[in-house]
């Protein structure tokens, strides 16, 4: 696990831009931008998982945006957890409606993240999905939304790893995978909306099992998903252009 200076010295000394590696700033202009949102759209993996919730990503995962990820991810970069969860919290806004302002006064927003195993969280120093969760969170109450992170969702089995395995291969893995927490059924009320949310999504098999997990609980119903990034071939509109260009040149 890392220990507290090099978080430390993460927050103070960044070594360069995470998404392009230019020196001496956490993240440049032109790649903050690629994680501000602007782009939030629609995704939907083909095939798509039964039960999976709509999906809404930030970005598409690739370039900066893919190098940003896996620096916080996998490289212990935790203060890029800031710019991506700006990013999902632009996601969020995307699926509840209209950003904050579409959640009625008294309802509560509440950010479900999808669990790392057990296994991963000790050899990253840190759950991904739940620290950008935490971020967006934030960020959406500067908003005036009511928002919270509710972290509900463990793993009730293991599970093998996902590099490598196609979209039924990832459902065969997945399937059962998830549970809620003993006790995490509870407090949430009946007017919550309910957002699961994660840093990427690729074939869905995870949030299409995460959602299940809490309509086995009672949980719900889920108003949809959000992600940091997607494949960009997964954004809906970018479908729909290529369809319209298609048929153009027909």
């Amino acid at each position: 696990m890392r220990g507290w200076w090099q978080e430390l010295a993460g927050l103070v000394l960044p070594a360069g831009c995470g998404g392009c590696g230019a020196a001496g700033v956490l993240l440049c202009p032109a790649c903050a931008q690629t994680l501000s949102g602007a782009a939030a759209g629609r995704v939907r993996p083909s095939p798509s998982p039964a039960g999976l919730p709509a999906v809404y990503a930030a970005a598409a995962y690739e370039g900066a945006v893919r190098e940003v990820v896996l620096a916080h991810k996998e490289r212990g970069a935790l203060p890029l957890a800031g710019p991506l969860g700006a990013a999902l919290a632009a996601a969020v806004g995307r699926a509840v409606g209209a950003g904050a302002a579409s959640v009625a006064a008294g309802e509560e927003l509440v950010l479900v993240p999808v669990p790392s195993a057990r296994r991963q969280v000790r050899a990253r120093g840190h759950d991904p999905a739940r620290r950008t969760a935490l971020a967006a969170a934030a960020l959406l109450r500067r908003a005036g939304a009511c928002a919270r992170v509710a972290s509900v969702l463990r793993h009730v089995r293991p599970v093998a790893d996902q590099a490598g395995l196609g979209a039924r291969e990832r459902w065969e893995n997945l399937t059962g995978a998830l549970g809620v927490c003993r006790g995490g059924a509870t407090g949430f009320p009946a007017t919550a909306r309910i957002v699961l949310v994660d840093d990427l999504i690729t074939t869905g098999a995870t949030l299409a099992e995460a959602a299940r997990a809490l309509r086995a609980a009672s949980i719900g119903p889920v108003a949809g998903a959000a992600v940091v990034a997607a494949p960009a071939g997964s954004f809906v509109r970018n479908r729909s252009t290529t369809r319209t260009e298609q048929r153009s040149c027909e």
